[in-house]
């Protein structure tokens, strides 16, 4: 099952582990949260926006859907995009898209511009700030990477405590248009998070010919070579079916809530409290996540977090009253805290650095299928049968049945490949001495260098000596 592939085997930089890290960590903070809490944060508009357009409700809740599948949908592009430019030119113009968008929906005459301008456009460059600024994250932190992802994912709850109160004072103040409008001014911050993604220079050992002359012959702008590794392809399963579950009860809460009897305010300090827990919850758990003896198995905790959060979601379904609900956002906050400070960190894991801007387009991908599947179908079970009960029942058994899925399939996977004679034999390690400063252990086994040279390589090899005598050698992502 695939391994990570640690830093030193690669042909890129070592990550530092801080120095300009925790620069790149700062932007990738901020990105995170604009990317998550801004889908969510613009639906303090719908009202206003209800009432000018004379649309309903279902109308403008799909400015918050068509985000969110732009910001899943678009990842084969992204990884595309920064695979053949480089991780900062995409992302500076990806901050002009996010704040383009929301200046041309200032002119909006009806609903189908704001789909366009709000949705696709902003949706689009979210979406190119996102996924380059995890990849810049996994490049400049190697040891203390689930520490620097717990403590980037805590910038989602954090922004959605402000971006949602924010968003309400400025519709009482200057209406929708003049929100959106300071709105889009702010995610021009967006660029300025994505001047901090400073590529690390390339190393001469690494480096092929192609390189010197700004092409990348050897790589693929996509490279769908991950979806032979087992160990993405039970990833990528479990993490769908968690994310047809993960998000409903965060959107069906305040409303079960208000059917209980709470009040308006009562009922919207439910998210209140399930943010604050959260924002606390993905830090602490990435600490946890980089002990020496937590990390090799990370996966398994990841395969917790979500039974945990699962299993949150059946009781929850049982709550009678306020406090129990109460209950239900404290636990609920710190699995789904922990369910977001590892599930980036897991995929990293697998598929290593090189092949992570690749493979995190899949999944997501693969996640915008289950993002505009799970809570309209969650909303549909809950008109034929009138219960919230069995909305958070669906969602308990969707993400108890992923961590499940993770859990068997990595146990599995890592015994059929243990008893592989051929697999033992060609991932002996070629130098013990030098392999010793490498990881020893990490998740789904290691991969060592292989003993097995073929042809390819050797030309590379003879390559390397003119390539870093005096020539400079260039890549996309230092030709800014």
């Amino acid at each position: 099952m695939g391994g990570a592939v640690p830093d030193e085997v690669s042909g890129r930089a070592k990550a530092p582990d801080g120095g300009w890290g925790w620069a790149v960590l700062g932007g990738c903070f901020v990105i995170t949260g604009f990317s998550y809490a801004f889908p969510k944060a613009v639906s303090v508009f719908f009202k206003e926006l209800i009432r000018e357009f004379g649309v309903g409700y279902s109308d403008t809740a799909w400015i918050s859907s068509i985000l969110l599948a732009m910001l899943y949908g678009t990842g084969p592009l992204c990884s595309v995009l920064v695979n053949r430019f480089g991780c900062r030119p995409v992302m500076m113009v990806g901050g002009v898209f996010a704040s383009l968008g929301m200046i041309l929906a200032l002119f909006s005459s009806s609903i189908l511009h704001i789909y366009l301008c709000t949705g696709i456009i902003t949706g689009l460059g979210l979406a190119l700030n996102f996924q380059p600024s995890l990849i810049m994250l996994n490049r400049y932190f190697s040891e203390r990477r689930p520490l620097a992802n717990g403590l980037a994912a805590a910038g989602s709850p954090l922004a959605l405590c402000c971006l949602s109160p924010l968003g309400q004072l400025l519709q009482d103040h200057y209406g929708w248009r003049g929100g959106f409008l300071i709105l889009g001014g702010m995610l021009l911050n967006c660029c300025t998070c994505g001047a901090l993604m400073r590529p690390l220079a390339p190393r001469c050992r690494g480096t092929t010919a192609g390189q010197g002359s700004g092409q990348r012959p050897w790589a693929k702008l996509l490279d769908l070579s991950v979806l032979k590794d087992r160990g993405f392809l039970v990833y990528t399963v479990a993490a769908s079916v968690m994310v047809l579950g993960l998000f409903v009860p965060p959107v069906f809460v305040v409303s079960y809530a208000k059917e209980l009897g709470n009040t308006d305010t009562k009922s919207a300090l439910l998210l209140t409290i399930l943010g604050f827990i959260d924002i606390f919850a993905r830090p602490a758990c990435g600490a946890v996540a980089g002990l020496q003896r937590v990390r090799p198995q990370c996966v398994y905790l990841f395969s917790f977090a979500m039974l945990f959060n699962g299993a949150t979601n059946l009781l929850g379904s049982l709550a009678h009253g306020y406090s129990t609900l109460v209950v239900f956002c404290i636990f609920f906050g710190i699995s789904y805290g922990m369910v977001g400070a590892l599930q980036f960190e897991v995929l990293m894991a697998v598929v290593g650095t090189d092949r992570f801007s690749s493979a995190i387009g899949l999944v997501l991908l693969m996640e915008a299928v289950a993002v505009l599947v799970g809570p309209p179908s969650a909303g549909r079970l809950l008109d034929a049968t009138g219960n919230y009960m069995y909305v958070f029942l669906l969602a308990g058994c969707e993400v108890v049945l992923s961590a499940l899925l993770l859990a068997i399939g990595n146990f599995l996977l890592i015994r059929r490949k243990s008893h592989n004679p051929e697999t033992s034999m060609e991932e002996q390690p070629l130098n013990k001495g030098a392999r010793g400063e490498c990881w020893k252990r990490e998740l789904w086994g290691t991969r060592p260098i292989s003993i097995l040279v073929d042809s390819w390589e050797v030309e590379r090899f003879l390559k390397e000596d003119m390539l870093c005598n005096g020539h400079a050698i260039a890549n996309p992502e230092t030709r800014l």
